[in-house]
């Protein structure tokens, strides 16, 4: 379920969201840092190597994987995620509920490549939430968490 528009659509906000994250990669080295770490008290993802956090970004979480289910669950129908965390998860919804757009409106979807599924829904999201970037956590025991760069800044 969904307009004949959103196929291509959805396919942009792909493009535009490797083009951000490329320029994320570029300007703040993402995907170089030794370490990670998110702070859900104060919505934060903070890059570090071993002298301290470098980069601090923003976060809303889009979503999460399970390859053991075989699925993605939207960030909006996961009860563990503070609610002020899954504003921009909530926003996508809406956007499918006003367009009709079934993969943003159902708490889990399926698809057989999880991981290209999940770039395409956090991309969605992404550009409907004007997003800097998104980042995936590295599985950790075939569970992947999705989570939308509201802005990004050197740590001071």
């Amino acid at each position: 379920m969904q307009p004949d528009w959103y196929p291509a659509w959805r396919d942009e906000a792909f493009e535009q969201l490797i083009a951000k994250n490329a320029r994320l990669a570029k300007d703040f080295r993402l995907g170089s840092w030794s370490r990670y770490d998110y702070d859900l008290t104060a919505g934060k993802l903070l890059f570090s190597d071993r002298s301290g956090v470098k980069v601090v970004s923003e976060i809303q979480v889009a979503g999460s994987t399970s390859a053991k289910a075989g699925n993605w669950l939207w960030a909006w129908a996961n009860s563990i995620w503070p609610s002020e965390f899954i504003t921009d998860a909530q926003s996508a919804r809406s956007f499918g509920e006003k367009h009709g757009i079934g993969e943003l409106t159902q708490d889990y979807v399926t698809d057989e490549d999880l991981n290209a599924l999940s770039w395409e829904l956090t991309s969605a999201a992404a550009r409907i939430c004007n997003a800097c970037g998104a980042y995936r956590s590295p599985s950790d025991e075939g569970v992947g968490l999705y989570m939308i760069l509201k802005n990004i800044s050197w740590a001071s």
